[in-house]
């Protein structure tokens, strides 16, 4: 009997739209690796998600930033980064009639995060308001919906002020959504940092480990491939390791110590 691996997604869409989207992955990981058989599992929401890493209930996981540190520290190994650093960064998204000019603007106002770990979405945008001279804990009303497409539907309907996302949901939700995406438009965006991870558990054979980074960083060099990144809205997996994360844990340091506790907002 063959043995069966995990891979769990942080929820960058809701279960039925992230199956869609990273089953075809996992797929071709089970086609490349015909000894083994590998699942993908969903979470419902980041709580849901971040509790998997602490119980290292998964064998590989695709972490945000923030959770590849969490990931780091319960005994699992960054193998590769999923995603070009260009393009891991926070977006303000208002409605085209928004008032909205400056982040003064924003002042008694709400805004709309999926979950206060999300990293690109949440974490870095408060840390560019910070800058910007708004203190996130009192100036404003943090409202941390769920999910990213939550987020952006609640600035579309009115429910926030302004929703704070990251370039893959949004060119997505502009695929899926395009008549209520020609209603938003981006307003601010944030500095880059590093992309998200796919990280492996360290108790697997590292011959598993080494083909299932292979099969990753081959991905972009194939046509199908390259088919299953543009659903993912992902250019490519890229080299990567724990010490590659290292800026991850200095920025979670000054945020920490200038905004919040990332766990208690």
């Amino acid at each position: 009997m063959r043995p069966r691996y995990r891979l769990a997604v942080h929820p960058l869409h809701n279960p039925t739209k992230l199956f869609e989207v990273y089953q075809p992955l996992v797929d071709v990981i089970n086609r490349e690796i015909p000894e083994a058989r590998f699942v993908l599992e969903a979470s419902r929401d980041y709580p849901s998600f971040e509790q998997k890493i602490r119980s290292r209930r998964a064998e590989f996981l695709l972490t945000n930033p923030w959770q590849t540190l969490k990931a780091m520290e319960a005994g699992f190994h960054v193998i590769a980064s999923a995603g070009a650093p260009e393009d891991f960064k926070g977006i303000f998204i208002v409605r085209r009639d928004s008032p909205i000019r400056l982040p003064a603007d924003l002042k008694g106002k709400a805004v709309s995060y999926p979950a206060a770990t999300a990293m690109a979405a949440c974490i870095m945008p408060q840390a560019w308001l910070h800058g910007q001279g708004i203190n996130v804990n009192r100036d404003i009303e943090n409202r941390y919906v769920g999910s990213q497409e939550s987020s952006i539907m609640n600035t579309y309907q009115g429910h926030t002020a302004i929703a704070a996302t990251w370039p893959p949901p949004w060119r997505a939700f502009q695929r899926d959504h395009p008549q209520e995406a020609a209603e938003l438009r981006v307003i601010w965006e944030t500095p880059p940092l590093i992309n998200n991870a796919v990280v492996a558990r360290n108790d697997l054979p590292s011959a598993l480990i080494a083909q299932v980074r292979q099969v990753l960083l081959k991905l972009a060099t194939r046509h199908e491939g390259q088919q299953i990144l543009a659903g993912m809205e992902t250019r490519a997996f890229y080299p990567a390791s724990d010490a590659s994360y290292q800026v991850v844990r200095t920025y979670i340091d000054t945020f920490e110590r200038q905004v919040r506790p990332v766990e208690s907002p």
